[in-house]
């Protein structure tokens, strides 16, 4: 149970979320879908995959975001070179100078840190990509048979460029599916755009505040997990799920153009993320909505298209949308 003083932290923590948003517009013009949806990942403790053609400023939202969170934030630039021991950490030779004797130790590789943004993941080989995985997962790496505990909260940023594909490394659908969120930036409108280039050409920089620090971000990942969201609700998620799957879908739609939909763990992200979006919008239970909006990020890299599909131009997006057409709150 919640006690009052609880409640009273909980909905000033809250309270620091538009603001939060705020100090994030102050470099970041528009893209405010694409910046909730990375909040929502960080508040249900999950990852998220960002693709964008060049020039959207990713990069500068991740850093700007992570200023704003008080939380320490590394940068690790994927190239086909790259290796897991680049990211993870390696030992390195030292000498006592007191006794002479020599031993290894850890050095920490820049994946120790709050926020890390992974650009350009499909620019390096399986073999690095896979080095994210437990990081990913269990929130530590192992080295040397040592296990070492990743900062908390921990959230990895993988940007993706959707165009030039020519000597990328698609990323296998098993580590798709560790993201919680696949979101998609777009072009800003033209007055957005027209505010960037009076923004960002002259010589005033903005200031960030710090909102929220790493504890209180801890303490609303918790917050997150006690939003009521009904029995009613959880059934139709359920059974969103099922529909993406061909084999026992509903929907002749997708049983003529899906290879294979989504699994449990879709669901999961989708219970969580609604209820984060709750959080985010200041509310302590799930509504439909929430339900509807994130149905997209959740579900669009976790339903593959078949080859007609494809030749077709049918998209995840169609998909999305007609499984909530048809799938109907009971």
């Amino acid at each position: 149970m919640t006690t009052n003083n609880e409640l009273t932290h909980y909905k000033s923590l809250v309270a620091k979320l538009p603001l939060l948003k705020k100090e994030i517009a102050k470099v970041i013009v528009g893209q405010r879908e694409a910046i909730d949806e990375i909040l929502i990942s960080l508040l249900a403790s999950g990852h998220c995959l960002l693709e964008g053609v060049p020039g959207l400023a990713k990069t500068l939202m991740v850093k700007t975001m992570s200023e704003a969170l008080h939380m320490s934030f590394k940068r690790i630039q994927f190239t086909p070179d790259l290796m897991p021991g680049d990211i993870v950490g390696t030992e390195i030779l030292e000498e006592d100078h007191e006794t002479g004797k020599k031993f290894f130790k850890f050095n920490k590789g820049p994946l120790f840190a709050n926020v890390v943004l992974a650009d350009e993941i499909n620019r390096t080989p399986p073999k690095t990509q896979a080095a994210l995985l437990e990081a990913m997962q269990e929130k530590s790496v192992t080295y040397g048979g040592t296990n070492y505990e990743l900062p908390g909260p921990f959230l990895i940023i993988a940007t993706q460029n959707p165009i030039e594909q020519a000597g990328t490394y698609p990323l296998p659908e098993a580590q798709l599916d560790r993201f919680l969120l696949y979101i998609k930036l777009s072009y800003p409108d033209e007055n957005e755009e027209l505010h960037v280039l009076k923004g960002t050409t002259g010589s005033f920089k903005p200031q960030i505040d710090r909102i929220l620090s790493d504890t209180e971000i801890g303490d609303l990942q918790k917050l997150t997990r006690q939003v009521h969201i009904s029995d009613e609700l959880i059934v139709w998620i359920n059974k969103l799920v099922r529909a993406s799957r061909p084999e026992g879908s509903p929907s002749d739609f997708v049983k003529e153009w899906c290879d294979w939909g989504a699994g449990p763990r879709a669901g999961q992200a989708l219970v969580l993320c609604a209820k984060a979006r709750a959080v985010m919008n200041e509310r302590f239970a799930v509504i439909p909505e929430d339900i509807q909006t994130l149905a997209y990020p959740v579900l669009r890299h976790r339903i593959a298209m078949n080859f007609r599909a494809e030749a077709e131009s049918i998209t995840t997006e169609q998909v999305i949308a007609e499984l909530l057409r048809v799938v109907k709150i009971s």
